[in-house]
Order: structure tokens, then C-alpha cells, then sequence
């Protein structure tokens, strides 16, 4: 595909990285020079320096013969004007915006996004996307991470093997053994900053990291089988009361009655903005470094602490006072800690500072923009390693030469791993004589050199 990436920051030099790798045709646009240079001199794609929103940039582009244009620029205003001259001028297929304002993104105002008024085909809202990511970790205690596939009937795991995991040594297809009821399907292993798609002799060990694929119905049963038997917390501290903050507040209070919620906030003008827009949670104005401010939170009571301002050093620092304070202080249990980070460096701080969870927003928004991206049935991309890795969702249609065909004789390479399939309303983990047939949804590990193979397996050859 041809595809413009209008904006060179840390989201658009990601997604030209990942898609020029995938074989796709990038031109990217940037009004900085300087962003431009690292890109121009990094990767393999087309680089122009002026104003997106110039209809003879985007000519300069050969927006005429693009596929897809994607606006993320730090301006949610460019990007929407951006989306509308790559309609009205040269007709580009497909339009994806990134846009922060809630006001834009308020329900009672889809109707602008259309043909008729503006043409934007997919907003993307990395505050709100970061937002549904944490919630989903809450409702995982012990998993880093956990994705819906298959309209949640089943689930990406990721999940960090400790001393104290059962499985530990155990061969891959001996643990159906020890756990004969559980539908749950190991596709990749990062030990020692390496991936590994595991062979079924490999086993886990201590410190890994593993992706498990599994029946949605067995979250719970899954976390305690790979050691982590860790409470829901009800009791969730919030530091910084921006985008992110609000909106997972007003997510836990409209899906999780049992939420006890306290959010600090800096500001006083957006402590009150708060106050007034969310019905349960209890907004206190202060500094979350403040001690005191933490105290009048009580603390001591939070069994999550998210720490979510604007400032990487801010959120550290919470997430280290966090960690004091719960040292300090008998008879007090380890926090869970959370922490949004920006800048990618800081994550090498993660096991010395003893912080639970980094989380970044750079690569939820890449998540959220590839799956739009694929070809064919492709329903939802999760990116792993920054992008080396993706874990997608498919339907096997007619045309598919997957049909009929059984695993062992599907000729699959060796950097796809197939975790589940829904069939109807039946999740199977698929053995080596499973045939796989119409209409199956495949969840499946696909590394990023091979995509272009996964989009023809799912064939659908239009956007």
C-alpha cells in the first residue's frame, strides 16, 4: 500500500518504521527538519519537510495515488484539515486522525465525522485508548497486560512468571496435565530481553514473560495456574487528573460498582471540572509528591496506585513514594504501582525502582492505528517489542486456502503461532489435527516480516 504519515514525533516515526518494514510504501510529512533528518536517516521511506494541510505538500506526496493517509500531528485541528483537502483533493481511500480534545470527541458529535461533513474514517484518541488499556489490567490483577480478541471471548495474557509459578519446568505439552480443564495456549516467551516462539518440549522459566492466549471465561483460573492469585483492587488511587485520569475514572464508575476512587489533581480549575463531571469518585486539589496531600488520600488504604500526570519524572517519583511508604509503614501491604511514561529510556528504571507497571502511550496508539491498517479480515492488532511482534484477529472466509486444511498440513511458517479459535460460540485451542473451516475467528502470533503472508492467508484484497 501507499500510505502518507503526516507528523515525524515518536507515534508517526513508530508507524513508518513498523509499516516500511511490512513491504508498505511510506511517504512521511513533518514540518520540523529535525525529526525529518532522524527519519530520512534511520528508515527506508520517502520524507518530505513542509505543511501537511498544503494541498501541493500532499501533491508533492503523490497523495493522488495513496492508499491511506495517517494525521498525527500534535494539532487536533491540522489533522482533521489534513483528512479533509486528502478527501476533497485527491479522494485518498482511507483517513485516520489522531484527536485528544474530548470535545471532539464528544458522542453527540459523530455525525460531524462523515463524507458529507468531515471525512475522517478512523479517530483515533490515544487518552481514551490508554485509558480502556489500564482498566483492562485492573480487571487482570497479576497480568501486565490483557486484550480482547473475538468480541472478549478470548484474551491476550501477558503475564510475568515469579519464583513461586507451578509451571515453572514444565514441558509446554505436559501442562495440560497438571491444569486437564484449562484452555489456555503459550505463543510467545521474552527471557532475557529475547523473544522466543516456544516449541511444545520448551518450558518456562523464572523472570520470563509470557503471552498466553485463553478462553475469556478462565481469566481468573489462568492468572492463579501461572502462579499470580492477586485481588481485584477496589481501592484505586489516581495521580493526575488530566484526559487519561478522567476518563478511566469515569470508565471503573460506569462498569465497576465496587470501585472506590480518589483522584489527586494539581490544578484547582480541573480539580472542580472533575468534581462536577464524575458522580462517585472523590477529587482531591493538591500535589500527589506532597506527603501530606497523600495522607488526606489515606494512602494506606489504596491497593492500586496509578500515577497518570503529563511528567515521566513526576510519575516516577509518585510511584517511588509509593514504594517507601508501603516499606515504611508494618502491617501495610506492597502496593500495585503504575506508572505512564513517555520517554522509552525510563523503562529500563522499571525493576530498580520496583514499579509494577510502565505504561506506554506511544505504542497504544500504534496498536490502535495498525489494526486498521492490515489487509483482509484482520479485525485487531496488539503490537509486542515495539511492533517486532503483532497478535491479530481474522476470519477465514471463502477464498481463504486455509479452508479444509488442518494445522499440520497448513504449511504455516515458523513465525506464526496459532493461539485460538472461536467457532460459533466455542473456543478451541487447536491441537495438530484441528481443520480449520468458514468462518472460524483465528487468534494468532504473526512476527512483522510475514504480514503481507497473513493478509493473503485472510484474502480480502480492498483496504
Amino acid at each position: 500500500m501507499n500510505i502518507i504519515i503526516c507528523g515525524a514525533g515518536r507515534v508517526g516515526y513508530t508507524i513508518a518504521k513498523l509499516l516500511s518494514e511490512q513491504g508498505h510504501s511510506i511517504t512521511v510529512i513533518d514540518l520540523s527538519s529535525e525529526d525529518i533528518q532522524k527519519i530520512n536517516d534511520t528508515l527506508d521511506v520517502k520524507v518530505i519537510v513542509g505543511k501537511a494541510t498544503y494541498p501541493s505538500i500532499l501533491e508533492k506526496a503523490n497523495a493522488s495515488e495513496a492508499d491511506m493517509i495517517i494525521a498525527v500531528t500534535r494539532n487536533d485541528e491540522i489533522n482533521m484539515l489534513i483528512c479533509q483537502i486528502a478527501f476533497s483533493i485527491y479522494k485518498i481511500p482511507k483517513k485516520i486522525a489522531r484527536i485528544r480534545s474530548q470535545d471532539y470527541l464528544n458522542p453527540k458529535f459523530t455525525r460531524v465525522y462523515n463524507k458529507e461533513n468531515l471525512p475522517i474514517d478512523v479517530i483515533i484518541s490515544p487518552e481514551l485508548e490508554i485509558a480502556k488499556s489500564i482498566q483492562r489490567k485492573l480487571e487482570a490483577p497479576g497480568a501486565l497486560d490483557s486484550v480482547p480478541f473475538a468480541d472478549n471471548k478470548i484474551r491476550l495474557l501477558e503475564i510475568l512468571i515469579k519464583e513461586d509459578c507451578p509451571l515453572i519446568d514444565v514441558k509446554l505439552n505436559d501442562m495440560t496435565k497438571k491444569f486437564p480443564k484449562l484452555e489456555a495456549n503459550i505463543v510467545g516467551i521474552i527471557r532475557n530481553d529475547k523473544f522466543l516462539i516456544p516449541k511444545k518440549t520448551a518450558t518456562i522459566k523464572n523472570n520470563d514473560k509470557i503471552y498466553v492466549i485463553i478462553n475469556s471465561n478462565q481469566l481468573p483460573e489462568t492468572l492463579d495456574a501461572f502462579g499470580h492469585n492477586e485481588k481485584i483492587s477496589k481501592k484505586i488511587l489516581i495521580i493526575g487528573g488530566g484526559n487519561i485520569g478522567f476518563n478511566l475514572a469515569k470508565n471503573l464508575e460506569e462498569t465497576y460498582d465496587a470501585a472506590r476512587i480518589k483522584i489527586i489533581e494539581k490544578s484547582r480549575e480541573r480539580s472542580e471540572y472533575l468534581a462536577n463531571e464524575l458522580n462517585d469518585s472523590i477529587v482531591i486539589n493538591g500535589n500527589g509528591l506532597d506527603e501530606e496531600v497523600l495522607s488526606e488520600a489515606n494512602l494506606e488504604e489504596a491497593e492500586t496506585v496509578l500515577a497518570l500526570t503529563n511528567d515521566d519524572e513526576d510519575n516516577l517519583m509518585v510511584s517511588v513514594l509509593v514504594e517507601k511508604f508501603a516499606k515504611d509503614n508494618d502491617g501495610i501491604d506492597d502496593k500495585r504501582t503504575m506508572a505512564l511514561i513517555n520517554k522509552p529510556n525510563y523503562s529500563l528504571l522499571q525493576s530498580s525502582l520496583k514499579i509494577d507497571d510502565f505504561i506506554d502511550p506511544r505504542m497504544n496508539t500504534v496498536s490502535s492505528i495498525l489494526k486498521h491498517v492490515h489487509k483482509g479480515t484482520i479485525e485487531t492488532a496488539y503490537t509486542i517489542l515495539n511492533g517486532e511482534y503483532e497478535v491479530i484477529e481474522a476470519d477465514i472466509i471463502e477464498t481463504s486456502e486455509l479452508i479444509n486444511k488442518s494445522l499440520k498440513d497448513s504449511d504455516l511458517p515458523e513465525e506464526i503461532r496459532i493461539g485460538a479459535i472461536l467457532r460459533g460460540e466455542k473456543i478451541i485451542i487447536p491441537r495438530s489435527d484441528f481443520i480449520f473451516q468458514k468462518d472460524d475467528t483465528v487468534v494468532f502470533l504473526a512476527q512483522k516480516e510475514i504480514i503481507s503472508l497473513v493478509e493473503n492467508l485472510f484474502r480480502i484484497s480492498s483496504i
